[in-house]
This record gives structure tokens, C-alpha cells and sequence, in this order.
């Protein structure tokens, strides 16, 4: 009777078996290996030189002019903190973490203060709102006029200058926050204010969590423009002390510029803090045009 009742099982597990066997042995076709292609193309425009920069800080310095294209054979990782301490990068990136942080909070906070009323109809003249944003895309940097304003203000050569002027630029900011706030139904405003909840509160309190894959996605903008940036720290900050990591690495490079390893090793740490924070904060930056591709 045992018996009687298992060869069923057992014919099932095999089928189950066989099944997924078939289902493992099954080709690859070309049409679903064809969407792919694009994707490894593109991982590879991007991916080959951060390799390729990687592999030049692991040699040594005769090694690379010995064989500059060839995979390194010995691994120095000494180069990283020979090109940490003979670079002071140590203050230098306290000097960026500083401005980055500050500059794009503020940068966050201006383009939520902005795009909010606009998507909601809160201030006159939308249309011309709007195109004032996608205006600002558009416009050149006005050095001259940065630096005329920093001076008069007596903010030349000082921090919080730089960061004032870093924190200005809010670039797309507005547009995404004001796209994605047309995803928010507006019968939250209303209940909000309905149980007495006044707007700034609301908007401070409230909406950065209906709307943070957006805030992330601004901030990291934000947070990139200024990390990276050179041309200004080079005239509004000529204090030495006061140098962000990428003027820090410009001036490596001036006295280590046949220190092709170092200065290599001296490239990833300065671009090594975005690319982590990158990777922390993808999810976010997909959130924040899926749901509003969806939801708008």
C-alpha cells in the first residue's frame, strides 16, 4: 500500500526534476541575448578606464613604464597611503566632505523651497516659473560676476563664501522636485492643513518623506557638482588651507607628475567617497524617475 502510494510521488518529483532539467538545458536565443548587448557595451565605456586606472595604481612606478597597458603583476598597495600622506589629502577631503555636505543640503533645500509651490500652483505665473528652470540648464557659469559678488560681500578666501556660491547653483533640482510632487495627491496638503498643520511645517516636516527618492536624487546631483568642481575653489580660494581634494590632487600632480602610480593611487582616492556614495544611493536615484515616470 506504501508502495502504491509513493510511485505517484515519486513520478512527480522525477517529472519536477525532468522539468527543470529541461528548463536549465534550454538555449539561449539570440532575441534575448540582443537587449543586452547595448548594457555590457555601456558597462564597458565606463568601467575600462576605472580598471585601467585601478590597475596603474597597483604597479609600481618601474613597472608602469616598464609595461604601461600590461595587468600588474605585483600589487603596491603602499601607493595609497604614500599618495595619502604625501599629498596632505587628510585635510583636504575634511576641506570637501565640508563643502559638499553644507553646499548640497542647502542646494537640496533650495530646489524643494522652489519646486514645491510651483507644482502646486502656490505662486503665479507657473509657465513663467517653469521656464526659468529649464533656463538655468542653459546658462553659462558668470565667473566675473561670482567673483565681483563674493568680494563686495568681504567672502573672498573664506568658506563660507565658497560654499554660499556652491549651494546657489541648483541646476535640475526644482524641475525633479517639482515633477515628482505632481505624483503626491494633493488631498494630503489639504488633510494636512485641515488637521492644522501649518506649510513650513508641512513642508519640512512632512514632505521630505512622501518625496526622499527625488531629495536623495537632488543632493547626489548637487553633491557631484561640487565634489568635483576645480574652477572655482582655484579663484575664489587661494589659501592653500582652504583647497577641496580635487585642487589638492591638481596640485599632486604639478609635483608628482612622473609618479604615474601615485598619482593614479592619489585619482581614486579623491573619486573614491562618490563612487561609494553612489553605490548606497542608487535605489534611490531609480525610485526617483520610476515613480515619477509612473505616478505622474
Amino acid at each position: 500500500m506504501t508502495t502504491q502510494l509513493t510511485r505517484p510521488l515519486e513520478g512527480a518529483l522525477r517529472g519536477s526534476g525532468g522539468a527543470s532539467a529541461g528548463r536549465r538545458r534550454r538555449p539561449l536565443s539570440l532575441g534575448a541575448v540582443v537587449p543586452y548587448l547595448p548594457v555590457a557595451v555601456i558597462m564597458l565605456v565606463y568601467l575600462f578606464p576605472l580598471g585601467f586606472l585601478l590597475n596603474t595604481a597597483l604597479k609600481s612606478n618601474a613597472e608602469f613604464f616598464a609595461n604601461p597597458n600590461g595587468i600588474a603583476q605585483t600589487f603596491e598597495f603602499g601607493n595609497f597611503p604614500t599618495a595619502w600622506e604625501k599629498g596632505n589629502f587628510g585635510a583636504y577631503m575634511l576641506n570637501s566632505v565640508l563643502y559638499t555636505s553644507v553646499a548640497a543640503f542647502l542646494g537640496t533645500v533650495c530646489s524643494l523651497l522652489l519646486g514645491f509651490p510651483v507644482s502646486r500652483g502656490y505662486l503665479r505665473h507657473t509657465r513663467l516659473w517653469y521656464g526659468l528652470f529649464v533656463a538655468m540648464l542653459f546658462l553659462p557659469n558668470t565667473l566675473v560676476t561670482q567673483f565681483q559678488l563674493v568680494l563686495r560681500l568681504n567672502l573672498y578666501d573664506t568658506q563660507l563664501g565658497y560654499i554660499l556660491i556652491m549651494a546657489a547653483g541648483v541646476g535640475v533640482g526644482p524641475l525633479l522636485v517639482s515633477g515628482y510632487v505632481k505624483s503626491i495627491p494633493r488631498e494630503l496638503d489639504e488633510a494636512a492643513a485641515l488637521d492644522g498643520v501649518g506649510y513650513w511645517r508641512f513642508v519640512f516636516l512632512f514632505l521630505p518623506h512622501l518625496i526622499k527618492p527625488v531629495l536623495t536624487t537632488v543632493f547626489l546631483l548637487q553633491a557631484i557638482g561640487v565634489w568635483n568642481d576645480i574652477i572655482l575653489p582655484t579663484i575664489l580660494l587661494p589659501d592653500q588651507a582652504k583647497y577641496p581634494a580635487t585642487l589638492g590632487l591638481f596640485a599632486f600632480q604639478g609635483t608628482y607628475t612622473s609618479e604615474w602610480s601615485l598619482l593614479a593611487a592619489a585619482t581614486i582616492i579623491v573619486a573614491g567617497p562618490l563612487l561609494v556614495a553612489y553605490v548606497f544611493l542608487q535605489r534611490y536615484l531609480v525610485a526617483s524617475v520610476v515613480g515619477a515616470a509612473v505616478k505622474g
